[in-house]
This record gives structure tokens, sequence and C-alpha cells, in this order.
């Protein structure tokens, strides 16, 4: 290939270069991959095409990757750079196999080479073909496009071309492990083949079924079968009356996806996201792609924020090379035109409820389960619907239930959930989610909803698509249920073990979702002002505490999965001014910052979506800020006795055991930023200082309100019912934001009660005895202002 004239290879390669706009994954693959540029790298794709060398060779020209055309010298000898290994009928092609060996026999007899094997393909059309029937009797799949196919793909697809780079195989390693004779060579070639394959389906997924053969075989199955005749004799209809019900409910649900419609919204989105965001930043995707190239069935779990938050990881997937995810939609969203277009780009629509419909039910989850049996990957918002106040929601369990129902199926693949955090710097309908915890009833979402959204449309700032720590459900099943696979296919829908390992697989979820937080300017900007006197501060003090906030994380990361600004303060002060969300007002001695009435509620959200990394620290301050003088034992007690209540409301992954050396160390860390002095007692506040740990306090005041009341609720009133203790809560809680103008909307949001109340019945707090919740008030009440715990006192003893 290579032996074409230069001229025509100038040629063509010019061409290629005016034609495509390709993307490439990963993007960095010499860090990703950690290869050493020093050993031979031989690049290896499916089949012999000069447009493929000429892109990968433009491709590894912008990486800093040796180039694919230029022979190696690899033990004293030249060799080709690049193999390909298969012929137009997808067979092993003999002098690959001979080249392999051969390399192999080098490393074998010399260990201090280590060529690294590196599979590439690329895509020119991620079409992914309609399922025929002869396809799914034989398996059989495409040839390679022709050279006349191959032409018209550069012409009219060449903007979406994908140069796909996979993990390296380490020629040394596998010398090492299967030797150097002609069937290790034919083993290696068989590796490269898995790859290929792999790779193939992350990027185009499996193939799209019949829609109509789909229903057929759905209704066909023996568990719907049964559930049609159920309904007839439980509805007195006749059969048939019964088999069109469950049709129009496969109707309702099922997705109808179309690569067209998937590659205009790509079109669309890029336009939108270049409108509206500053940029889009990725974190860990590379975790993703590795389990998808180990063969897992993926369920992305991300949080729920926006409307936006389904656009965007599909397009941040589709942009990662690899197929967007058939969606969970609510069915409140199957309106036109909205409905459509998203059932086309993937998206299967959910009832809220399924009480009382079992007919519905097992139609939804028979679906779900072909889904995982054909291998499509699946994303669904455990938190069932969008936050309101920036925290997470307590998980709904539904979804995450029928994926393990699917699993005891004789699912022969991992199941892997991938937690993804979404960080935004606008969320634009925050506005309304304040209107609805005020009471506003939520508006239906509609064509005419769609035209407001759309008006909207402006400066987002940055948006943040972080995956956090992946869940093999297998693995955690191992651990909570090591009896699981006894119920496999024993057609038992609902063993013993399910429920408690479903809700403890939840909660580990959402923890992991936090634990991949994102941390920009605005966040930090709301964490400080709207917890300050006023909701205002001097430029100059502002950016002091954000630094000072930036400095503590750094020096403390949260998580490894977790991501902080490359920033420092100022420069993230000045961005976040861009946004247009803050005041500013220029005085003698500079200018001052504030939120107005409207903004010191709406920022709360973005304080809400990161207060979880500095909680901790938070509370360390209260106590010494009140204290003026603590022993570390007593912080240390103070924390463990709280923590676990942090921990169930904010989904934090620390554990007790954790506590000691964690608060050891904030200690040491504040001293170092000259926040507390060391004593021989322990710690004392540094008064110079006095001012920023008073603002760093002040986050942790609105969980310790809430505390002390419920327990100050419990002391005096014992024999309160769970509803009326919520109730009752809501109202002082609401009635003590009026009194201290705290304007943060979860400070009396009844779900944030309701999740309160279980964790001190869990902790023992709320046991109708009225010690119990008094030692925890006495705890809380030297951590409160003075004013909120005379205001308390006051509200409760009339």
């Amino acid at each position: 290939m290579s032996r074409l004239p230069a001229a025509v290879l100038f040629i063509l390669r010019t061409m290629i270069r005016w034609l495509t706009r390709g993307k490439v994954v990963p993007q960095n693959p010499i860090e990703e991959f950690q290869l050493d540029l020093e050993q031979p790298i031989i690049y290896v794709i499916p089949h012999a095409s000069v447009s493929d060398l000429l892109t990968l060779q433009i491709a590894c020209k912008s990486l800093g990757m040796p180039d694919p055309l230029e022979p190696q010298i690899f033990a004293g000898k030249s060799y080709k750079r690049v193999h390909y290994l298969m012929d137009n009928l997808g067979e092993t092609l003999p002098e690959t196999v001979r080249d392999f060996t051969s390399a192999l026999e080098v490393h074998q007899q010399d260990d201090s080479h280590d060529a690294q094997l590196l599979p590439v393909k690329l895509f020119w059309d991620r079409y992914p073909g309609r399922e025929k029937l002869d396809d799914i009797v034989t398996g059989k799949y495409p040839k390679p496009p022709g050279k006349l196919r191959k032409i018209l793909q550069i012409l009219f697809k060449g903007r979406e071309n994908l140069v796909r780079f996979s993990q390296p195989v380490s020629m040394r390693e596998m010398a090492q492990r299967q030797g150097a004779d002609q069937r290790a060579g034919h083993k290696l070639a068989r590796v490269a083949r898995i790859h290929f394959s792999r790779m193939q389906h992350i990027a185009t997924g499996p193939k799209l079924p019949n829609r109509r053969h789909l229903f057929e075989q759905l209704l066909a199955s023996p568990v719907i079968r049964q559930a049609i005749r159920d309904e007839a004799a439980a509805s007195n209809i006749e059969l048939n009356l019964a088999q069109q019900k469950a049709q129009r409910y496969l109707d309702e649900i099922a997705t109808d996806f179309s690569y067209q419609m998937l590659r205009a919204g790509d079109g669309v989105l890029s336009f939108v996201w270049n409108k509206i965001y500053s940029g889009i930043s990725v974190n860990n995707a590379e975790a993703v792609r590795k389990l998808a190239q180990e063969g897992h069935e993926i369920v992305f779990a991300p949080c729920h924020r926006s409307h936006m938050d389904y656009l965007l990881l599909s397009y941040v997937l589709y942009h990662q090379g690899m197929m967007p995810p058939h969606i969970a939609a609510g069915i409140n969203l199957n309106f036109w035109p909205a409905g459509p277009i998203f059932r086309r780009g993937g998206a299967f629509f959910i009832r809220r409820s399924f009480k009382g419909n079992k007919l519905y039910s097992i139609v939804f989850r028979e679906y779900l389960n072909h889904l995982f049996a054909r291998g499509y990957s699946v994303e669904y918002f455990t938190e069932g619907g969008r936050s309101r106040t920036g925290r997470l929601l307590p998980p709904k369990t539904g979804m995450l239930a029928m994926t393990v129902q699917a699993m005891l199926r004789g699912l022969d693949r991992p199941v892997t959930i991938v937690p993804i955090y979404f960080g935004y710097e606008h969320v634009m309908e925050v506005s309304t989610y304040y209107k609805e915890l005020k009471g506003k009833k939520k508006e239906k979402e509609s064509i005419f909803s769609l035209f407001t959204i759309l008006r909207k449309l402006r400066n987002f700032g940055n948006g943040y698509v972080n995956f956090g720590e992946p869940i093999n459900v297998n693995q955690m099943l191992n651990q909570l249920a090591p009896e699981w696979r006894d119920s496999i296919n024993s057609g038992e829908e609902r063993p013993a073990w399910l429920v408690p390992s479903v809700n403890q697989i939840a909660d580990q979820l959402m923890v992991n979702i936090n634990s991949a937080a994102a941390v920009n300017g605005l966040c930090l900007a709301a964490s400080v002002l709207t917890v300050s006197e006023n909701y205002n501060l001097p430029r100059q003090q502002l950016t002091k505490q954000m630094q000072l906030y930036l400095d503590l994380l750094r020096a403390m990361p949260y998580s490894e999965h977790s991501s902080l600004p490359e920033e420092e303060a100022g420069e993230l002060l000045e961005h976040a001014l861009s946004l247009g969300k803050f005041e500013v007002e220029e005085a003698s001695l500079g200018s001052i910052i504030s939120l107005n009435e409207k903004e010191q509620v709406l920022q709360s959200f973005y304080r809400n979506n990161v207060i979880h990394l500095l909680i901790i620290p938070a509370l360390i301050a209260t106590a010494m800020l009140r204290q003026r003088s603590l022993s570390k034992q007593a912080v240390v007690e103070l924390v463990a006795q709280l923590y676990p209540l942090l921990q169930g409301e904010l989904y934090m992954h620390y554990q007790a055991e954790d506590i000691p050396d964690l608060v050891e160390r904030y200690l040491e860390q504040f001293t170092k930023m000259k926040l507390l002095e060391a004593t021989e007692q322990g710690y004392q506040l540094a008064q110079h200082r006095r001012g920023r740990v008073a603002l760093l306090a002040s986050l942790a005041q609105e969980s310790l309100h809430r505390y002390a009341v419920v327990a100050a609720l419990a002391v005096h009133q014992p024999e309160l019912e769970r509803s009326e203790l919520e109730k009752q809560t809501a109202a002082c809680c609401q009635s003590l934001s009026q009194l201290h103008k705290v304007n943060a909307p979860e400070y009396y949001d009844k779900k944030v009660f309701s999740k309160l109340i279980s964790l001190l019945k869990e902790q023992g707090y709320l046991d109708n005895r009225p010690e119990s919740a008094q030692a925890l008030y006495d705890q809380l009440a030297p951590l409160l202002a003075a004013g909120v715990y005379d205001s308390i006192n006051e509200l409760l003893n009339p």
C-alpha cells in the first residue's frame, strides 16, 4: 500500500484531509494507554485500505505517534509498522500470522524488547444496519465496503469519520505466556479479531430490530402470553382484546431508533452546545470504554438535574466512540413533537407507576429484558425525576430491581452500572424548580414548554460530564447475597435477597455519583455568597474565600473521580461574573459582589451540587468557631456522631472507621493554612482568620438547624407520629427561614425531612425515648448561632 508513488499518496492524503473532520478516540492514546514511544508500536487494522491508512497517518501525526507509513527498526531488522488482519472474506491473512509469529520469537529470545500491538479501527459509517432473519439465524454480518462504496463514504460521511484506538497488547507478555510458535501467532491474531469485533459493537451497537417482528417475538414469549391470559380472565374480556392491549403497551413503550435521527441530532446538538456552552468537560470516560471493550452489559445511571441530561450524555458518548444508550424516559415527555423525536433517538417510555396494572408491568419488564439480551446499553435516572434543590434525591429502585431480575434470566455478560455526575453553571429549569418548591403546581410538558426552553438558550457557561466508579452488579451481589445465582432461571421473580440487595446497590450508586462531582467557579462563588451576611461580599474577600476552598479541595481531594478546575480563584470569579448571575457595585474600597433576592434562592441550587465536598471541614470549622479551642479527640467525637446523618443526607463515601484519620488530616491542613493554631491541649481558632472560618462554618448551618429542630421536637413531643413530625419540622424550619433570612428551598423541603427522619430513626434518636433525642440536641445546641438557638426554643416552647 505504501508502495504507491509519493505524488499519488500526497494527492490522496490532501483530499482525505480536506474531506474528513473525524474524531480520534481516545483523544490522547499515548497518555491513556501509557504507550512507550521508545519501544516499537505495531498498528493493526482490519483490512487493507489506502483511505484508512492515510487517515490513520494524519491522525498519528496530530497525536505525536509514529508514522504508520514509515518502517521501524526492530531487533536490527526493518519491519512494516502496519499489518492488515483479514482479507475481504473475513479470513485471517497468513502473512500477518507469520509476521506475528516472527515478532513473538524475537521477544522470546530477548525480553528487552516489548513491541506494542495497537489495534486501530476506522469507521466511516456507524450505521448498525437492520436486523434480518438471516442475521438472527446465521450471525452473518456485512463484508467490508468495496472501493465505490468507500469513495462514497469518504465524500458524504467523511465528517463523521472515527479513528478508534484500542488497548494495546504487549508482545513480550504474549511471548512469555503463549510461547512463539505458529499457534501463538494465530492466538495473537484471534485476540486482534476480538478487539475489532468489540470495537464494532461499541461504536455501532447491535443491529436495529424490525419493530413489527420484535413485537411478534415478545407477544409470543411464554411470560407475556400467560400475562395476557391472566388479564383476559381478570378483566373478563376476550383473549384477542387482552392481546391488543399488550400490543398497545409495547407500542407506547418501545423505542424506534433511527441512525439518521442520531446523525441529525448530532448536528443540531453540536450547533446548540457550541452556541450555549463555553465548553463541555468530560472526565473518566476511558473507564467506560474499557468496560465496553471487555464485553460488559453497561447501564448508565446519571444524576438528574435538567432535561439537558439525556441529550448531553448521548452526545458525549457518541463523540467518545460509543453508540448512545436506549434511554428510559418518563411518559410525560411523550408529547408531539418531542415524543416521536426522542423515540427515534433511542428513548423508550415508562409510566410513573405500574401499580394495579400487572400486564403493563410484565410487558415493560420483558421489553427491558430484551434490550439486555440483545446487548443494548441502557440509561435510566435512579432519582426518578429531576432534583429541584441541586442535591441528590433518594433513589427509586424499580428500574434497578428489573435490571437484577434480567440477570436472573441467565444473562451471560457481567452487568455494570456506570454512575454519572452532571455539573452545570446554568440549569435552564432552575427558576421553575423554585416556584414548584414554593407550592406552584408542576407544569405539564408540552410543545409550549418546549418553545419556552428554546427561548432561554443563551450563555450557559461550562458543562461537566464526570463518569464515576462503576458498580459491577455481579460482584456486588456475590458480596450481598452469595446465594443469588441459585435464583437464575428458577422462575422466582422476587427472591428474599432481592429488595435488600437492590436497596444497598442503589445507595452505593448515589454515593458513587456524588464522588464524581465537578467543581467549577460558579458553585464555589455560590458556596460563599449564599451563606454570607446579607448575601454580599467585597470582591477581594470573595476571591480569597473561593481560593481557600480550592486550596482545601486540592490538598484533601474528595475522590479520585471528582474534578477540580485548573484555574485560580480570580480567573474563576471572572468567568462566574460573565454569566450574569451576580450584581457588582463599585464602592470606594473596591467592588461589592452580591446576589439579588431571586438569585439568593437560585444560587443555592449550584452550592448544593458540591456541598458534600466541603461539609466535613465546615463542621470542623463550626466546632472551632463556637468553642474557640478543642482537643483533637473532641473534634473526632463530634464529627463521628454527626457523620452518619451527613452521610445519609448527602450520600458521602467515607466509612465510620475513616473519620478519625480524616479529621486529623483536616486539622493538620487547617493549621498549615493558618486557620487554626496547634496548642498543647489541641487546637484553637486563629483570630486573624476568624472571618474565613466563619464563612466556611456557615455551609454546615442549615443541616445542623434541621437536625436540631427534629431533635427538639422529639424531646418535647415524643408521641408525634412520623407524618406529624415531618409536618411540624417543616413548619418550624419555614419560620426559621423567615426569621433568619435563609433563602434556600431545601431548608424546608418535605423530601429532605422525610429522608432525615428515616436516618434519625435508623440511628436510634427517634425511639420514643426523649433522652435519646436529648443527647443529640445537647451535642447540636453549642454548634448553633445564638439567634437560631433562641428561635428554636421560642418556637417549640411558646
